[in-house]
């Protein structure tokens, strides 16, 4: 027994090292790279920042900048909660979202552009409409009727939403697939010997047995969401750093939003973790 227990250690032990190894490159490149930026942006942050013949110039000014970013712009607060907000939807849909294999795997795009009926009833429209696309002309259509304007409204911005969720998730499809692989097919076969429903192996096999994945791809999302391109806070950030050349008041609120997705990522994933199983 303790020597099947000392090969286990050992076991992890060597999983442990791969596990460093694997992650060195980044850790060594995070250290080399992008330790010195990220003090100095916490520098600006607490400081005004003077341009001059190529180099900045720092005075300390407290938390003038923080002030700035709450209690004077119109819209950074704003923007942050309803970006936070959009978030956990996202993230939400996009952790269980299967569907989208399909997809991110081309096929839908596919029946897109090689639709033969579609290309032609395209072609009558735009020549019609001076150029406008079906899904123009089909909301111009249902707003002019004049039934249930907001309603159209609604359902054409779920689904467009729905579009943009189903497009970015293929990493989680990716992640929640080979969680499923590593299933061994005995426990399901030892669940049917004992007179278990596929309903009841769902629940007491597939989903604590995956349940990891769920952590690993709330994290991910959250993380991917927070850094894309749309995200309307990073644009204000960038706005002040680049348009208003104000280098303090942009690292403040670069900041402030940091702070606010890490609490969120680190509250919520140690609710999350509460429910995940975990096996040797």
């Amino acid at each position: 027994m303790k020597k099947q227990k000392n090969k286990l250690a050992g076991l992890q032990k060597r999983k442990a090292i791969a596990g460093y190894l694997f992650i060195s490159p980044f850790i060594i490149g995070f250290l080399a790279f992008m330790v010195k930026p990220l003090l100095q942006s916490l520098h600006m942050s607490f400081s005004e920042v003077s341009l001059g013949s190529g180099n900045f110039t720092l005075t300390f000014n407290k938390l003038e900048n923080l002030k700035y970013a709450f209690r004077v712009d119109p819209d950074y607060t704003r923007l942050l909660v309803e970006e936070l907000g959009r978030m956990v939807v996202y993230s939400l849909v996009r952790a269980i979202f299967f569907l989208p294999v399909i997809l991110s795997s081309g096929v839908i795009l596919g029946l897109e552009t090689n639709n033969q009926l579609m290309a032609t009833l395209a072609a009558q429209i735009e020549d019609t409409t001076s150029g406008v696309s079906i899904t123009a002309a089909l909301e111009e259509i249902l707003r002019t009727s004049g039934v249930g304007v907001r309603a159209f409204e609604k359902v054409f911005e779920v689904i467009d939403n729905i579009y943009d969720v189903a497009i970015a998730s293929g990493i989680q499809i990716i992640i929640f697939l080979s969680g499923l692989q590593t299933i061994s097919s005995s426990m399901y076969e030892a669940a049917d010997i004992e007179g278990c429903t596929k309903w009841e192996s769902l629940w007491k096999i597939t989903f604590p047995m995956i349940s990891s994945m769920f952590l690993v791809n709330w994290i991910y999302t959250v993380v991917d969401f927070c850094m894309r391109s749309d995200n309307e806070v990073i644009k204000k950030i960038q706005s002040v750093m680049i348009d208003q050349m104000q280098y303090g008041r942009a690292s403040a609120m670069s900041w402030v939003y940091f702070i606010v997705v890490l609490a969120f990522i680190g509250i919520s994933s140690f609710l999350i973790s509460k429910e995940v199983y975990y096996y040797d």
